[in-house]
């Protein structure tokens, strides 16, 4: 399974440029890369996707453990499938680790993660670190500030440049599968001798 040599590269990358991040900017501070559009704002996020939380801290490292265990049996049970498939689904699956790393470690390691939050400062209570910041656009709704691109992180971008690929090859993935039920059910059945 080469395609799995994705995933560490980004898991590597996704945690030098965050430890980076962590020891060289201050919480809070943004410089600018290409003028507003481009900037590293360092945010650390104690939720889910785009700040959002469901359930406690705990369980949202667990089920980000759990979920990326998932994607690794998934792929290693569809070595057949094809390459662009399984590369999109290595960049998720490097991506979520890359996360789930912080979740699980950077509570113990850096301590405290998020104002809003003393005290979490254990195994499995970390807040991911986030610096990728596209400010394309902002806009009002419901009376808050809502960005058209969240700050993210290595990770983020090869979760969603995994998913635009599962989405791109998810046909050539459903025509390999059903090639292979088909081949399946063409082969003769060999009887044992006695």
């Amino acid at each position: 399974m080469r395609v799995l040599w994705v995933s560490a590269l980004i898991v590597v990358v996704d945690q030098i440029t965050k430890l980076v991040v962590k020891s060289e900017m201050v919480l809070g501070e943004s410089i600018p890369v290409i003028g507003r559009l481009f900037r590293l704002t360092f945010t650390e996020n104690p939720g889910m996707a785009f700040g959002l939380s469901i359930g406690s801290k705990l369980f949202l490292t667990l089920f980000s453990i759990a979920a990326t265990i998932l994607i690794l049996v998934y792929l290693w049970r569809i070595p057949w499938a094809p390459y662009g498939y399984r590369l999109s689904l290595a960049l998720v699956l490097g991506g979520a680790l890359g996360n789930v790393i912080d979740r699980t470690f950077y509570g113990m390691a850096f301590g405290e993660c998020a104002p809003s939050d003393p005290g979490l400062s254990r195994l499995f209570y970390g807040c991911v670190v986030d610096f990728v910041h596209f400010d394309v656009w902002r806009g009002e709704i419901f009376d808050r500030t809502i960005a058209l691109f969240p700050i993210g992180n290595i990770a983020d971008l090869a979760i969603i440049a995994g998913v635009v690929g599962i989405l791109i090859t998810q046909n050539r993935f459903h025509e390999a599968a059903e090639a292979r039920v088909k081949g399946a059910a063409t082969e003769p059945v060999v009887e044992p001798t006695a």
